[in-house]
């Protein structure tokens, strides 16, 4: 059963940290790429950052290119997002995603495996 469950959301100041963590309790994507998902106020959802199967390739979007770090850990089934410098623009709820991918119309994720979702709010 997928199933992905993000924590580590909350409040931040402008110019401060978050870290995300994603927990991908049914061990369905260790060898698929994966991916970190927003959706800010006003806007459909856009993609954050990706990263491949073992880690060696990272993908981000401009808007957090050189801020936000994307890892993963396949032996603890986890992925994580730190997020730093944060702005708020950055503010909304984001999503982990399993089985990334980059099609012609942007990032999504084969077969909408998304989690729930955690809000990160950056207070100006």
């Amino acid at each position: 059963q997928v199933q992905l469950r993000e924590s580590g959301g909350g409040l931040v100041q402008t110019g401060g940290s978050l870290r995300l963590s994603c927990a991908d309790s049914g061990r369905t994507f260790t060898d698929y790429m994966m991916g970190w998902f927003r959706r800010t106020p006003g806007k459909e959802r856009e993609f954050v950052a990706a990263i491949s199967w073992n880690g060696g390739r990272l993908y981000y979007a401009d808007s957090v290119q050189s801020r936000f770090t994307i890892s993963r850990d396949n032996a603890a089934n986890t992925m994580d997002l730190q997020m730093a410098d944060l702005k708020p623009e950055d503010t909304g709820v984001y999503y982990c995603a399993g089985d990334v991918n980059k099609g012609a119309n942007g990032w999504y994720s084969n077969g909408d495996h998304y989690g729930q979702g955690t809000q990160v709010t950056v207070s100006s």
